[in-house]
């Protein structure tokens, strides 16, 4: 089983919605909301600050500076207002105990990543983590999902995917891997028009869909 990071187990948008607008305030930029921040967020941290500057109509002349400049703010403080989504804690204890082989796929840099794993106190479910700067490709890329597959020795029929995007979906269809998706998340569009094995509404619901 391979789970997305960012809306699927955890709720990070405040701290990067903090992080966004510290970038916005060096650029003498007006901050973006955090319903604005949860539209943006699903294709790494690039894309996160070109969407806010563009939602405030401001040229993004250095994007690797500003890319940079998020990247110290959110390191500072990955973890302040982030927290798991309701069931997750307890639904990935029941997926151990059932032997379920469980890896996080995201497009958030490794740092932030294993940081926000070990701090919320779920590092020890995922054996591997792949993120957005392991490799030099990120999701929708499948082989984000075939990669992790081959090290667990897993057929894409015999794996699940579980995110909360269109990026995610994308990326499961690409590699073969069956997809849930979790609604709550950070999509952008509406949930029938998502390509999924299932879609619910909570993170406990797993367990149920995975015994149906």
């Amino acid at each position: 089983m391979i789970f997305d990071l960012d809306g699927t187990l955890v709720d990070s948008a405040p701290d990067l919605q903090l992080a966004v607008n510290r970038v916005l305030a060096d650029h003498g930029c007006a901050p973006v909301s955090l319903g604005e921040t949860r539209n943006m967020i699903g294709d790494g941290a690039a894309q996160l600050i070109q969407r806010a500057f563009a939602a405030r109509s401001i040229p993004l002349v250095d994007p690797p500076e500003a890319l940079r400049q998020f990247i110290a703010h959110y390191r500072a403080a990955p973890t302040a207002n982030t927290l798991l989504y309701d069931g997750v804690l307890e639904t990935l204890g029941t997926l151990k105990e059932r032997g379920c082989a469980m890896a996080v796929c995201t497009n958030k840099p490794e740092n932030p990543t294993n940081e926000i794993l070990r701090r919320l106190g779920i590092a020890e479910f995922f054996p591997r983590v792949v993120c957005g700067d392991t490799h030099a490709y990120r999701k929708p890329d499948p082989r984000m999902l075939t990669g992790i597959l081959t090290e667990f020795a897993v057929n894409p029929p015999m794996s699940l995917m579980i995110g909360d995007s269109e990026v995610d979906a994308a990326t499961a269809q690409a590699a073969r891997v069956p997809f849930v998706l979790m609604t709550y998340g950070y999509r952008r569009g509406a949930v029938q028009d998502i390509p999924c094995l299932a879609a619910l509404d909570r993170f406990a619901d797993l367990t149920r869909q995975l015994s149906e």
